[in-house]
């Protein structure tokens, strides 16, 4: 491990507004905040670009990144400490250890930004938006709460629209290009590090806002076409 990422871990166990594998979470993020504002979570945020982002233009809402890699978070909640952002913090740990965290309902909205799109047909279960993290986040967000993700993948983009319609979630907002827009709405002007890059190499920005069912999903139950097919040129 380089000397910068050792000096960055020793930080980010100092910061206030960074939590590291933390017991007795669930219901207690109103204390931490120190309000009861509505939560969002950004879901493997990296550098928190979209964290911060959104916790400036929204300082009725806290904000909460999600990440496992310590020297990403770092740039995030530093950025966050150094301009006084206090409704934006960052928690380390896996995404799939999100019932540890939460209580039922406590999350308001999910943010899914550029993740990694898994393009293996043998990988499709990490995938963020798969129907085994949707069954993840259902029982905590709220009623109402929705799912926002945000990508360059063609291949993740049609994956989570077959998704979202053979999971019986409800699709809110198609964008097949964001940047196509006559005027983008203030939610996708936010860039991230990587959305930065992936412009700049010509790629399409897709975006995609859903609410999950009212029943209860399981995963196990739920066929989609492309299990059957191979994903981005097999295993």
């Amino acid at each position: 491990m380089g000397h910068k990422k050792l000096i960055r871990f020793a930080e980010i166990e100092t910061f206030p507004n960074v939590l590291i594998y933390p017991e007795n979470m669930p219901g207690q993020w109103p204390a931490f905040f120190k309000n009861n504002h509505p939560l969002t979570l950004e879901l493997a945020c990296g550098k928190g670009d979209y964290t911060v982002g959104l916790a400036r233009r929204y300082p009725e809402r806290n904000f909460l990144g999600v990440d496992l890699k310590g020297n990403r978070i770092w740039r995030g909640a530093k950025t966050a400490l150094d301009e006084s952002i206090n409704n934006a913090a960052f928690l380390r740990t896996q995404i799939d250890k999100l019932n540890n965290y939460f209580a039922p309902g406590e999350i308001a909205e999910i943010w899914i930004t550029f993740p990694d799109p898994f393009l293996r047909n043998s990988k499709a279960k990490k995938r963020l938006t798969h129907p085994k993290f949707l069954q993840l986040y259902q029982p905590l967000l709220a009623p109402g709460g929705t799912i926002n993700l945000k990508t360059d993948s063609p291949e993740l983009y049609e994956f989570t629209k077959e998704v979202i319609e053979a999971s019986g979630c409800t699709l809110i907002e198609n964008i097949p290009d964001v940047y196509a827009l006559t005027e983008i709405p203030p939610l996708l002007q936010i860039k991230t590090y990587y959305e930065g890059m992936h412009l700049e190499d010509g790629r399409t920005i897709r975006f995609l806002k859903f609410a999950l069912p009212g029943t209860p999903l399981d995963w196990r139950t739920i066929k989609l076409p492309s299990d059957e097919a191979t994903v981005g040129g097999g295993d």
